[in-house]
């Protein structure tokens, strides 16, 4: 059996615990995590007790993000590390290019040389704020055709949020296993170290790098009780760990670089665990959305999955926003997406199918590629749409063709060295606004509705 296929099988079987923020616990044999207290004196079966804190000990108890593990080896038990490569991959601050108001658009990445796998097939498109001072986010994509093998990654910059577009993962975690498939998102918090082998041949899609607070589901305000993305629906792992003692790499990305250590044992080897600082998956087609049944077109806000909050209420270092299936009904509204200048920064990709407001094909925007509207640049349907949205006949219309999403973030976005030189950057974005006709007449247009 291929290692492919194994990992295949491996998914098929996965349990999951559910909820999001909930207080979880696993063991993956019994009697392995402490009754009554976190550090006893010996911990069961001969285990070491590891606290790993995604927050600082005195935040507020809601925000507190903590898990305890208990493991075969404690983490403290390594080589130092040392600089290696970076690869494609980049960090903040970005300080090799200037913010660019211009808007950008990327076909999907170049097929990798064979045996890259997922931490090399990193690559950073860009982002803002500063690793170190734990603000703001940048874009990665992967592409990625072999399994990490005898590899281990961890993040101590931010949490990772994957979105697989084509072929899937299995992410193999301190707390256990997860699969991500495209139309799915998986969720590694800061600091939680995992291997990433692969579901199909090729691997591809977009990871969203927070360096701020941790993502959390965004408050519903008059919405009410339920919608959006129900925390019912976010899976868990379950404990599950490798008792291998043969030589691992474990790369540590810290302050925007690469650091490597080579032990002689695999670290994941996390038996059981309690807490809350845990990795999820999702699936974005059970998203619940919120529409206007009556007339105009919600601000995309109304999409939102997950946010990192900042010190300013309803200002996101990074909203993650996706456009899900859907019905439109509005009434004498112009359906897709409006013309629009935002004060927030917006990368857009496209998982599968064709985004309403954007033509799709060869030099349009595709699954894998992407889009990047920084604050205050014009952006909203090409002229195509425009003119096919305008003479619709406006009868309920079912959006089920395409799934897309956002990663919105308060300050701009700059590009890398390599993704403002990129072969794969499209050359005339611009020229998808050009051709929108004047269609001014001075003579009001009395029919109702206008």
């Amino acid at each position: 059996m291929s290692g492919t296929e194994q990992a295949r099988k491996t998914a098929e079987d996965l349990a999951y615990a559910t909820g999001f923020g909930n207080e979880h616990s696993s063991e993956a044999v019994p009697g392995a995590l402490p009754v009554g207290r976190n550090s006893p004196q010996r911990a069961p079966l001969g285990l070491y007790a590891e606290q790993l804190s995604g927050s600082a000990f005195t935040e507020p108890r809601a925000h507190n993000r903590r898990s305890w593990l208990y493991r075969i080896r404690p983490s403290a038990a390594h080589p130092p590390f040392t600089r290696t490569g970076n690869g494609g991959l980049r960090g903040a601050p970005f300080t090799e290019s200037v913010p660019d108001p211009n808007r950008l658009r990327w076909n999907p990445l170049p097929e990798p040389a064979p045996g890259t796998d997922f931490l090399a097939g990193l690559w950073t498109l860009g982002g803002n704020g500063d690793a170190g001072q734990r603000t703001g986010m940048a874009v990665h994509l992967y592409h990625a055709n072999s399994p990490m093998t005898d590899r281990v990654f961890g993040d101590s910059d931010g949490e990772l949020l994957i979105v697989p577009e084509h072929g899937g993962l299995l992410l193999v975690t301190e707390f256990g296993l997860l699969a991500a498939r495209p139309g799915e998102v998986a969720l590694i918090p800061r600091g939680v170290r995992f291997r990433v082998e692969l579901l199909d041949e090729t691997a591809r899609g977009y990871v969203c790098e927070n360096y701020g607070s941790p993502f959390v589901l965004p408050d519903l305000g008059p919405i009410g009780a339920n919608g959006l993305a129900n925390a019912r629906d976010f899976r868990a792992p379950v404990a599950a760990f490798e008792d291998v003692e043969r030589p691992t790499e474990v790369v540590n990305k810290f302050c925007g670089n690469l650091w490597t250590a080579t032990y002689d044992h695999s670290p994941l080897d996390v038996v059981a665990w309690h807490g809350n600082h845990l990795p999820y998956v999702y699936d974005l087609r059970r998203f619940n959305v919120i529409g206007s049944i009556s007339y105009d077109h919600p601000d995309p806000s109304i999409f939102t999955v997950l946010t990192s909050p900042s010190d300013t209420p309803g200002l996101a270092g990074v909203d993650f926003v996706v456009f899900a299936p859907r019905w439109l009904v509005g009434e004498n509204t112009f359906r897709p997406p409006y013309f629009h200048r935002n004060v927030m920064s917006e990368y857009m990709g496209l998982i599968e199918g064709a985004y309403d407001a954007k033509t799709a094909g060869e030099g349009g925007f595709v699954p894998g590629g992407g889009s990047l509207h920084n604050m205050m640049s014009a952006h909203g349907p090409d002229r195509e749409t425009f003119d096919r949205a305008s003479a619709a006949e406006l009868a309920p219309q079912r959006i089920d063709d395409g799934l897309a999403f956002m990663f919105e973030t308060r300050w701009p976005v700059t590009a890398t060295a390599q993704a403002a030189t990129a072969g794969h950057l499209q050359t005339g974005y611009d020229d998808v606004w050009q051709g929108l006709e004047r269609h001014f007449r001075p003579t009001p247009d009395r029919s109702p509705g206008r």
